[in-house]
């Protein structure tokens, strides 16, 4: 056993490594496991451990198929063409957070048909820990030094092996942004007692959409831009105007339930 034999691997067994994203992804879901039926009782649930485990599950698949498939579609499409393969080899890096985001909805939705009355309570629930799992994706980003940002004169700025200038650590801000997220939503749950259902998943997609959208600004860009309306975005701005947008359709839908 190896521990540590690169800044991506945690630790090689026998051949097979563990990468430390996979490992924060571990970690993530088994936060999850223990946070869910602790402030379920918020929304007035109280499903058993083994249906959160069922739900769990889905969102697992949901995550790593949809944040391959969109990393894939988004930002590398000749991965179609030029080796097909290759689209298969999560263990070699690749992985969108807006895909992830599609990919969980669409499994927790089709899990989510036995509790059909209370899909809404459920999504208000798992946004917490959901946040709390994309800041942990961050850190692995941190451990990874990948997803740096644009270059920077401030006394934090990072030092990338390979990469020119000091830069804007942003998997750090990506964390401190989603922990942010995890906490609003969390006091929003917890505190707001009396909030229509549904309230606490459209909180966590608007300020996820509009600070991933703020972010991109000091993040570096490896892909081409795109311009809306004589404006030149992103293309994670661009892809973080839908979930704004589908969030403040929920607050609004919700609030006339």
């Amino acid at each position: 056993m190896t521990l540590f034999p690169s800044r991506f691997v945690a630790v090689n067994v026998a051949g097979f490594s563990v990468h430390w994203y996979g490992l924060m992804y571990l970690t993530a879901f088994l936060l999850a496991f223990v946070l869910l039926p602790r402030i379920q009782h918020d929304r007035r649930l109280d499903l058993t451990k083994d249906q959160w485990a069922s739900l769990l599950s889905a969102a697992v698949i949901g995550v790593i198929v949809g944040g391959r498939l969109g990393y894939v579609l988004f930002y590398a499409p000749h991965m179609l063409t030029a080796d097909l393969l290759e689209v298969f080899r999560v263990w070699h890096g690749g992985m969108s957070s807006h895909g992830g985001f599609i990919g969980v909805a669409v499994a927790l939705l089709f899990a989510m048909r036995p509790y059909k009355g209370s899909i809404l309570a459920i999504a208000d629930v798992a946004v917490v820990p959901i946040a709390i799992g994309l800041a942990l994706g961050r850190f692995g980003n941190f451990i990874n030094q990948e997803l740096y940002g644009t270059v920077t004169q401030l006394p934090w700025g990072m030092e990338i092996p390979g990469v020119e200038g000091l830069r804007h650590p942003l998997p750090l801000y990506g964390m401190a942004k989603d922990l942010f997220i995890a906490t609003i939503c969390y006091y929003h749950l917890h505190v707001v007692l009396h909030a229509r259902k549904g309230r606490t998943l459209a909180l966590f997609l608007i300020s996820y959409g509009i600070l991933r959208f703020l972010l991109e600004y000091v993040r570096y860009q490896q892909y081409a831009g795109t311009d809306l309306l004589g404006v030149s975005l992103t293309r994670g701005q661009v892809l973080s105007v839908p979930i704004v947008l589908v969030g403040l359709y929920v607050w609004r839908r919700v609030g006339r339930m």
